[in-house]
């Protein structure tokens, strides 16, 4: 019995022993530990929680507490609301972590880290072991990603969610495999509930499938398309059904909004709407290089003007052509040669040109964020650049230069390099002064700010069962038992003036004077009473 146990564990040991001799494993487990570091690295001090935070932590407390929802966040490019699968994705890691709001952007840094390990084996699948390592490597410092990756917000789960699509996508074609089908559209399901750019990965898809069948089939194989299209639009019906359910239920009042939204932009509003298409176009595709792989400052912090930054907008402009133009150049020469690698290089090809042209069509300002949905495609085109050149006699020098320029320049941005917020404690700190200052008695709370909300704070009291009271209008509360004996306002910004101003919360408690007045971190908080006259 003792020889046949000792015969386990040395079977066990001489397993891990090979597993580690394996040089790839050892290099990905390195990429994975340094994606997981930049990700995890004092998250709770770095990571954003301000109102939109404290909102999503409000409405996910309530659901671990029996209130469900069909709805999700509210859209902050129009007046229209996205589906509440994100609510449901963070809910088990914020009871997990005991409701403190870095569960949630834990889940987030964790999903972060599987996107780098997707990114390396669809690398080193569609394109080899070296495209693979610098892909998933570039992507796992990138301080734009790194920074989406350590904050809780509906829109970051999207690169995992559309890197997996469209491999899951390729997978289905090229087997093929009908049930893989279903999970594309649940996935698709689901990262419109996210974010609605990702419309656009959608009408990717649906291209990809219809020029894949010709492709396989030389004509048009109506019967395949009409199958693999039913199971796709399945899967994103089950994927998209809360949100579904509610707009069913209601008239489709999003559905509505959101496609006169795609189609005209908001009523009145301009901006971002003049840029013809072309510049929007060249704007995408300079972005997805830029702004992602090579760390270049935001548009507003750029002096157009000088050498360096001409010098440098040029090498990023060069990086992108040659990137897009190899694999190009790789559709047109394995479309006779090999039927998978033309199936893997026309899918990435298809993924980035057409998703960069569709962002053409696009009515307002383009932020980095809507790019969630193609984070990692310019990833997987640099380092398949550098592979060629690496692959090339005379041509290592530059892919070992570029990369290793490309590894300082994003190391330069690693967003905890400098001091941090601590976001939450502040607020955490600042919602129990509040608390500190009614003496336990029921109150009134504003938020005086030129652009956050007060959800982050109401959710600190939410944690200790101490809500403010909500004022009411006097159709709904006709003798102000809503108004209490004390109004507590938090000042964040430093021009406030807390008497008389017209915000709802201050107005609806009526003509009141200052009884205390304290500084509390990075704010000012006021204690307010009815003004009761001489």
């Amino acid at each position: 019995m003792e020889n046949s146990v000792f015969e386990k564990i040395e079977l066990i040991f001489f397993r891990m022993k090979n597993f580690f001799r394996q040089r790839d494993t050892i290099i990905l487990a390195c990429i994975i530990g340094i994606a997981a570091f930049f990700r995890l690295y004092r998250i709770s001090d770095y990571m954003t929680f301000l109102g939109d935070e404290g909102r999503d932590a409000l409405v996910v407390y309530n659901i671990l507490h029996g209130d469900l929802t069909l709805l999700g966040p509210r859209s902050s490019a129009a007046d229209f609301y996205y589906g509440p699968i994100y609510y449901y994705m963070i809910a088990p890691f914020l009871w997990i972590f005991q409701y403190n709001p870095v569960g949630p952007a834990v889940f987030i840094a964790l999903l972060g880290v599987a996107t780098v390990f997707l990114i390396y084996k669809i690398g080193k699948e569609f394109f080899g072991t070296y495209a693979a390592i610098t892909a998933a490597l570039l992507y796992s410092i990138s301080p734009l990603i790194v920074s989406y990756s350590r904050s809780s917000w509906n829109p970051n789960p999207l690169p995992f969610v559309s890197l997996l699509s469209i491999y899951l996508l390729y997978k289905a074609i090229s087997r093929p495999a009908p049930l893989l089908f279903l999970i594309v559209g649940f996935l698709l399901g689901i990262g419109l509930q996210l974010q609605y750019i990702s419309l656009y990965l959608v009408l990717i898809v649906g291209i990809y499938v219809f020029l894949s069948y010709l492709y396989i089939y030389r004509r048009i194989n109506f019967t395949k398309l009409i199958q693999s299209y039913g199971r796709i639009l399945i899967g994103f019906i089950v994927g998209f059904t809360p949100f579904l359910a509610f707009e069913i239920l209601h008239g489709f009042p999003n559905s509505k909004t959101i496609f006169r939204f795609i189609l005209y932009g908001n009523p009145g509003e301009i901006v971002g709407g003049q840029m013809p298409f072309g510049e929007k176009v060249g704007d995408a595709f300079f972005r997805l290089f830029g702004r992602l792989v090579v760390n270049f400052p935001a548009p507003d912090l750029v002096k157009e003007a000088s050498l360096d930054v001409r010098l440098f907008h040029a090498a990023v402009v060069i990086l992108g052509l040659a990137s897009v133009g190899l694999i190009l150049f790789q559709c047109f020469k394995a479309f006779r040669q090999s039927k998978e690698k033309f199936l893997q290089y026309a899918l990435i090809a298809l993924w980035m040109c057409l998703g960069i042209v569709l962002f053409g069509f696009y009515r307002k300002l383009i932020f980095d964020y809507y790019f969630g949905f193609m984070f990692p495609v310019s990833f997987l085109l640099v380092g398949n650049l550098l592979q060629f050149f690496w692959r090339q006699k005379y041509l290592k020098f530059i892919s070992l230069a570029v990369f290793v320029a490309l590894l300082y320049i994003n190391l330069q941005g690693i967003p905890f390099l400098s001091e941090p917020n601590r976001q939450k404690d502040q607020v955490k700190s600042i919602a129990d002064f509040v608390l500190s200052q009614t003496n336990g008695k029921p109150f009134n709370f504003a938020l005086l700010t030129l652009g956050n909300s007060d959800h982050g704070y109401r959710y600190f009291f939410r944690l200790v069962d101490r809500d403010p009271v909500i004022i009411q209008n006097n159709e709904i509360d006709p003798k102000r038992s809503t108004v209490t004996d004390q109004l507590l306002i938090v000042c964040e910004d430093t021009n406030c003036q807390p008497e008389g101003a017209q915000v709802w919360e201050v107005a609806g408690f009526g003509r009141a004077k200052i009884i205390g007045e304290w500084d509390v971190s990075v704010v000012k908080v006021y204690k307010l009473e009815h003004y009761k006259g001489k």
